[in-house]
Formats: C-alpha cells, structure tokens, sequence
C-alpha cells in the first residue's frame, strides 16, 4: 500500500520528528470509526482520520500531509467533529455522574439507606442527562424567552462614539482634558473609546449562550472556506451541530451604497463611520464641560445604515442561521438580502454559540481581529488548513506601511486642526499633538525629494543622498529611531493617547464638516501649501478630486500611521524597517514609504498555541518540516512535534509527469531571469502550445511566473500569429488581475470544454487559479508549468526575510556572510539580490528554492482531483530535467512524492515527449469509451 511505503520512508529518517504511520494506527488499541464519512473511505482517508483524532487526543501542534485531490477537506470534518462530539459527550457524562455522585454523598443516611425502584432512577438520570448539541428547538425556546429590555443595551453597546448630526458644534470637535496614568496617578481615567464594532462581542447574550468546546477552522481564500462548507453539507454534520461561516465586509457587506466604494478598506471605514452613534447634548456637556442648554435630551443609538437599524432583525437572522445546516457566505449573505439585515455583524452574533466556526486566516490568526470578534480560543481546537505557507502568510499579517503621500495627509490634518483648536486645548493635548507633528516630520524627512526637503524641520541622521529613482534601505528599529533623532519619543504613550483621547475620529470629523464650512479650513492649507514647496499643489489636486486615490481616506492614512508607530515598539530583533523613496515623477501618485517588515512569527503563533488543546497544521505540501518549526515554534523540540504524511490516491497509470526540455524545433528550455524574455524562448514556447492543443482533449491550464510575463508572451503570440493557430484549436483564456472578474472568466472556460470546443487557460503562479480551485476531469487534462517560477530577488523584503532565516538556529557565522550592507541604500538591482543569495551557505539559499517549488506543487497540484480523474503534467525547463543524481539541490527533489516516483526526466527530445502524450491519452480514451 502506497502508504505504507511512504510511512516506511519517514520511519527511516532521523530528523527527530514524531511521525505516525499507518502500522502505528493499525496496532493501536483504541479504532476510533467514522460512520459519517459519505462514501467508503481509501485506507489512506481512514489512516488521515485516525491520525487527526489521535492527534486531537493529546493535544499541541501537530501536521498532517494529504496531497490535493485526496479528499483532505473531507476527512478533516469527519475525524474533527467526530472527535468533537465524542468530547462533548464524554464531559456531559461525566458532569452528571459527578452530579449524581454529589448528590447521593449529601443525602442524610435515612434516606440512603431508603432503597429506590431501579428503573425510576434510571429514567431519572437518563432525562437529566444533556445532549452535547442542544436540539434546535430548544435553542429558538430559549432565544424566544429574550428579554426586550436588552435590546437598548446591545445596541448603546457601540465601540466609538461620536459627534456628529447635521449641525455644527464646535465643542463636540474638542478633547478632552489628556493625562497619562504616569501624570495623574491620583484620577482614574475611563475607558477608552474607540474601535469600530455595532455591537460589543462580549455582551452578555453571547456570554450566556458561549457554546463551550469548539473547532476553528481557517483557510487563506474565501473560495476555499466555500469549498469547505461544500463538503461539510456531504455529511449529517451539517445538521447535527451548529456552524457559522465568517468573511469579510467585502464579502458579506449588503448595503450597496457602501459596496461601491469598491475597495476593501473604503468598505470598511464607511461602514464604521455609518455606525457613530449621536452624541447628546447631556453627554457633551458633562463631558465638555461646557455651558450647553438644552432640557432631559436622551442619546440617540440608532446606526445610519439601514441594514443595522433594527436590533431585533440581528437577533432573528441569528435564530435563522442556527436552526439551519450549514451555511457558506454567499447563503448568509442571501438570508441577510431577504431579511434587510447585515449577514457580517449577525454572523458574528452566531459565533459563541456555534460547535464549528469557519473563517480566513487574518481573522483568526491576528490577535486583534480575535479580540474584535470575540473569539476566544481557551482549550479549544484549530485546524489551520492550506498550512503550506503559513508562516509567510502570519508574518505578512503583521507587516506595516505608511506612504509619503499618507503622512502628508496626517500632517496637514492634524496641523488644521491644532491651528483652530490651539487656545481651546489643554495643555496635555496640545502637549501630544505636537509630539504627533514632530514625529511625523521625522518620518517624511527621509522621503522628501529635493523640492521637498524645506518639510522637515528636525535633523535626521538618515543619508539619502545616495538616493536612486526606486530601491530603498534596510534598517533595526533602533537605528532607524536614532538616526531621525527621534528615539526619546515615548512612543507607547503616544499610541495610548491616540486610543484613549479618540484624536483621530475628532479630526477626522472636524474635517469632513470643514470642509463644507470651507472659510475656517482654506487658509490653513494655503500657508501650508506656501510654505511646502510641491505639495500645495498635491493637495489641490487631491481637493478636486478626493477619490483619485485610495489613501487620500482620512481613517486609512491615520491607521496606517498608528500601525508603523506601534510596529516602532517592537523588539529590535523582531522585524525591520525599510525606506524606499521613489522618483519625484511618481510623488504625485504615491511617493516613497516606510515599511516594517515583520521577519519572526514565534511569538504570534505562540499566542494561538499557548490557548488551544490542539493546533493542527494540514496541507498538501508542507515539507520542509523542520523550516517551519524554526520560524514558528522552535521552542517545540522535535520528538514533540507529531507528523502524519499519505501518498495520492491517483493510481500511478492516470497522471504523465514529464520534464520537458527542449520545444518542437530543438531550442532548449531555459526560462532563467536573463533568457525568458527572449524572442526565441517565448517562440518556441509558442509551438510547443501549438502542438498541445491539437493533441490534449478538453482542457489545458498553463502556469506563467507574473502577470508581467504571462502579459509579454500573450503579445509577442499574438504579434506573431501563434495565438491565432492556438485558436483554431482550443479558446483561449486568461487569468484577470482582479479577483472579483475570475468567477466570470472561469465560467466561460468550464463552458467553451463543455460544449466540445475546449479551451486553453493562461494562469499566473500564485494567482487565483493556482489556489482553491479545483479542475477536476476535463477542466485540465494537461498542466504545463513554464519555468521555475522563483521570487524576484530584486524584492528587499524577500531579502530581509532571507537573511533572517539564514542566521536561524545556533549557527553564528552564517548571519556576516551576507553582502547586504544592513543599514545602507539597496537600489533594487537584480544582481545585488542574486548576489545575497550565493552568499547564503544553506537555510537562506533553501527558503528561496521552497518558495518557488512549494508554488509548483501549488498549482500542478489543481490537476488531479479524484482517483477517476487523470491528467498530463508538463514541468517545461531544462533545469527540471537535469539528472538529480548529479545535483545537491535539485528542483525535482522537492516534488510530491506521488508526480516525482513517477517523473520522465529526460527525454531524446520533444518527439518523445509528443509520443508520451499521444500513447497516454489514446489510452486514456479508450478506457473511457469502455
């Protein structure tokens, strides 16, 4: 058995890790059965289903490897919630024979010795004992038993309150009074007021109706949490426990005014801003101070968007969604559009109460989205699936940047304000506001151009003069700080009186009404633009047109600045700061930026594993093991952490795996950096796409590196006619850039192979297509990967990251070996990247090529879904075909299990590849006519 042979191989290794095999399961005492798989499971699926429970018994991270197409998702609901029920079951039995126990301890002896009917007492206990899922119809008793009166509460419970109202005030404009706890030790300030929610997650009907032990499943894109739900609706899971689905606003919003803003973060913003709730004016002046008139005058909680204004269509969407199976977002999104009311804050209202909660990555891995939803992850289970490149994906999460252009933004807004608040303000806040002002002068100084250098007005030890058109530096958090003098700035209670003194909302308000009061608001920004040279007339434009860009958004600039401020508070060795600084024709646009780049995830992860019973890492590829121990929980040793690793279902017959490389007409395949873009490589590309097309049936999907290059070969085909014979063959498709087209596109595509015409799609690594999306049968007959689609190393970040891994573990004489001056100017050369790279000496050099090969096994891996299912696989470069017994470090070497047993390296040229393909097929088709 095919797994057995690849646990053999582990068993063999002596990496120190605690693998499973399937002869480990076999012998184990306890054969845990799962009756709710759909379908008579493969031995593999049974091994991956007992592995995950016992996985899930003892608890802590474990991995567990199951090639695309296996039936992963599957098995994962099977064996999780079947351990999830058994848990739930078990503890119910024990509580009441606890209780039955306690009971009968406290009985006076006259009425133990009293000698019961023993079926009384069995009845009696059997009707006390709970179900581990209550039935629904007992949840909509107890939801109908709601108390109105906390309807006033929930909704008053908002998480920034504001001014605001047609009229205008300017009291409600100012701050007030500031102290830090450090100043004024004697007064207890209140809690601070912000954030962004309708409702508070922690209040109390989700504490009351918290459903106790639970699983938090998270993947990376919404179409693969869609999948997920799809195959959960498989099994009686789906009726049997309560799940919840959560997405994003840009998924889940329903109010259309809101939806067209387009962009994930005006959605966002907009959608906060419509939930401010009025100030009164009994507020105002017992906070103010001030001498407001105005009788018994009660605070208005009403939200202004539509979709949120009644509370009991929050509570009744809740009751809905937990009385039916499970739901994907688009479902809850439908039942949202039906019931008037918003599917994202009422499925959140779902999720304390829910067995199963479904969500993206961010929500769940960043530790601010889990306060904000209120998901509390105290000695329960997450799987975290698609784990191929999670400590890449969590690093990305914590990254940080601000623009020129956004910090000019900040600055002009805070400085209007201040100007015309100055005399109202206490000393404490004017005191703070302009620490603000200064710090960011600092930030900009290093991102001026010439003609913006009289900006600054603080010295800065940063040298820019080494500045090119684009590229940047890389710097510690503490250089950087010193070298813009700007370390003595208490930077932990800036951000405190930021959160605490609400300053952005306040400014960002006084604005928004300023600008339609424009007399007090344009002679800030005319001697702001006089003594700016250049940026008067950024401001102007931006004034003409504020949706040209993205960031012109007062609430994003502000939060991209408290993000680098609170970056800035890391420790020194967490992470790094880049400046890159663009040419002077771009400043209009964008401008440089800092960025911190965040180069360890111990930490983060640690704050997951620290509260859960288990952390389960699942994926198709998530070899090297040992890489992502060291960046994610090296305080893990090795015998510690639990492994469990399966072959393909596919039998070897139905996939053709070969490297091709030479093209019809002899050149060789070399899709290097220097030689991809030439002439004669995107030709003979073009032939070899030729002759496909007449020889593969139905579907074929061809993998590019870039949008860039994929764009630089559809025009050079189409120029020289290759497109057109292409054509005649097979409709052509391409990848969009924008997410939101390829649903549309990848309807067209499944439609031309349906009706018989066939189609070819272009596809980009990394893209939508490689990830999520599955092309099962005739949806890709032959994938063709062009090239070894390896980062730019151009990219300073990847270089960063790079460097950072090449110094992990206890090696100390790797971390000088790397060429890169750290702390000075980087132009974004190719060579210099390159020449990091052969610096490395072996983790740098290893994360570069799993990168680049972990993307391979990504996307070859859309092609061969079931075991039915079969499938060409064109790995088409000559560096695939290289004899991997003369190399240390091939590319072959880091293929799946199941395509590299079964590999053709090398052929005598594309004729073999041609009679390969033909002999393949023609088989194929013949069993398909039997």
């Amino acid at each position: 058995m095919a797994v057995e042979e690849e646990a053999e191989k582990y068993e063999s290794d002596s990496d120190g890790l605690k693998r499973i095999s399937s002869d480990d399961l076999v012998k184990d005492e306890k054969q845990e059965e799962f009756p709710t798989f759909p379908y008579d499971p493969y031995s593999i699926q049974t091994d991956f289903m007992k592995a995950l429970y016992r996985f899930l018994d003892k608890g802590g991270v474990s991995m567990l490897e199951s090639p695309t197409g296996t039936g992963k998702s599957l098995s994962i609901i099977c064996s999780a919630l079947q351990w999830l029920i058994d848990r739930k079951e078990k503890k119910t039995n024990n509580d009441d024979d606890k209780k039955v126990e306690d009971d009968e301890s406290e009985e006076p002896d006259w009425i133990r010795n009293f000698t019961v009917n023993d079926d009384d007492k069995k009845n009696t206990i059997r009707n006390n004992r709970k179900s581990p899922f209550p039935l629904r119809k007992h949840a909509k008793e107890q939801r109908g038993g709601f108390d109105a009166r906390k309807e006033g509460e929930v909704s008053i419970k908002k998480h920034e309150s504001t001014g605001g109202g047609d009229d205008v005030n300017e009291q409600e404009f100012l701050l007030e009074e500031y102290e830090s706890e450090e100043d004024s030790s004697s007064s207890k300030r209140k809690p601070p007021v912000g954030g962004g929610g309708f409702y508070s997650s922690s209040s109390e009907e989700e504490e009351e109706e918290e459903g106790g032990l639970k699983v938090f499943y998270c993947s990376r894109t919404h179409s693969q949490l869609s999948q997920f739900v799809k195959e959960l609706k498989k099994t009686v899971f789906a009726q049997s426990i309560r799940v919840v689905c959560l997405g994003s606003r840009k998924n889940m919003c329903i109010n259309e005014d809101v939806l067209k803003l387009g962009s994930v973060s005006r959605i966002n913003e907009r959608c906060l801003d419509l939930q401010k709730k009025k100030t009164s004016l009994v507020s105002k002046k017992k906070n103010l101070g001030t001498n407001v008139r105005g009788g018994r005058t009660k605070a208005s909680s009403s939200c202004r968007c539509p979709m949120l204004s009644k509370q009991s269509l929050q509570r009744d969407f809740k009751a809905e969604i937990l009385q039916q199976e499970a739901m994907d977002i688009e479902d809850l999104v439908q039942i949202g559009r039906d019931m008037r009311t918003c599917p994202y804050y009422g499925s959140r209202r779902v999720a304390p109460a829910a067995d199963l909660v479904i969500l993206p990555y961010q929500s769940l891995l960043s530790k601010s989205s889990r306060e904000s939803l209120g998901l509390n992850l105290k000695n329960n289970v997450v799987i975290i699936d698609e784990a191929h490149n999670l400590a890449d994906t969590l690093l990305s999460m914590h990254d940080a940047k601000v623009t020129m252009l956004q910090l000019e933004d900040i600055h002009s807004s805070i400085e209007s304000y201040l100007g015309r608040f100055q005399n109202l303000l206490g000393a404490g806040n004017r005191r703070y506001i302009q620490t603000m002002l200064i710090l960011i002068r600092a930030l900009l100084k290093p991102l001026a151009t010439t003609t913006d250098r009289n900006l600054n007005s603080v010295n800065s030890g940063l040298d820019t003069s080494k500045s090119k058109s684009c590229g940047g530096c890389s710097m510690a958090i503490y250089d950087f700080l010193f070298s813009l003098n700007i370390d003595n700035i208490n930077l932990v209670k800036l951000l405190a009186y930021i959160k605490q003194s609400n300053i952005i909302h306040k400014v960002k308000v006084f604005l928004n009404i300023s600008s339609v009061h424009f007399p007090f608001f344009s002679p800030l920004i005319f001697n702001l633009s006089a003594q700016v040279s250049g940026y008067g007339e950024r401001v102007a434009m931006l004034q003409k047109d504020p949706a040209a860009h993205e960031e012109t958004s007062k609430l994003t600039s502000f939060r991209a600045f408290s993000d680098i401020l609170v970056a800035l508070t890391h420790n020194n060795g967490d992470g790094r700061i880049i400046v890159s600084k663009m040419s002077s024709s771009t400043s209009g646009k964008q401008g440089g930026y800092i960025k911190y780049v965040m180069l360890t995830g111990s930490k983060l992860f640690s704050e997951v594993v620290d509260e859960a019973h288990a952390v389960i890492l699942a994926g198709g590829t998530l070899q090297p093991i040992e890489e992502t121990r060291e960046r994610l929980f090296p305080w893990l040793p090795s015998n510690k952490l639990q492994f469990f690793s399966c072959s393909h279902i596919v039998p070897s017959e139905s996939i053709m795996p070969i490297a091709v490389s030479h093209g019809p007409s002899g050149q060789s395949f070399d899709f290097s950096h220097g030689s991809r873009s030439s002439t004669k490589m995107i030709q003979e590309l073009g032939l070899l796409m030729s002759n496909l097309v007449a020889m593969v049936p139905e579907g074929v999907i061809v993998f590019f590196s870039s949008f860039e290059y994929e764009t630089q070969v559809h025009t050079a085909w189409t120029n020289s006619g290759i497109l057109r014979r292409i054509m005649k063959k097979k409709r052509v498709f391409r990848e969009p850039r924008r997410n939101t087209e390829v649903e549309a596109v990848l309807r067209d595509y499944k439609e031309a192979i349906e009706s018989g015409s066939g189609a070819i799609m272009l596809a980009v690594v990394g893209g939508k297509v490689s990830e999520g999306i599955n092309f099962s049968d005739g949806m890709c007959r032959c994938v063709v990967m062009v090239g070894l689609p390896y980062p730019s190393p151009s990219d300073i970040e990847l270089l960063e990251r790079i460097k950072h891994i090449e110094g992990l573990g206890d090696s100390e004489s790797s971390k000088p070996c790397l060429t890169l001056v750290d702390d000075s100017y980087y132009s974004g050369d190719v060579r210099e990247g390159f020449g990091v790279l052969r610096s490395c000496r072996r983790r740098g050099k290893e994360y570069y090529e799993n990168l680049c090969m972990k993307a391979v096994n990504q996307s070859i891996g859309r092609a061969i879904r079931h075991a039915k299912d079969y499938s060409a696989i064109l790995l088409v470069d000559a560096r695939y075909a290289n004899d991997p017994s003369k190399r240390t470090s091939h590319p072959s070497s880091k293929l799946p299990k199941w395509i590299k047993d079964h590999l053709i390296y090398s052929t005598k040229g594309y004729g073999d590849v041609h009679r390969l393909l033909h002999q393949f097929f023609k088989h194929k088709n013949v069993e398909k006519s039997s």
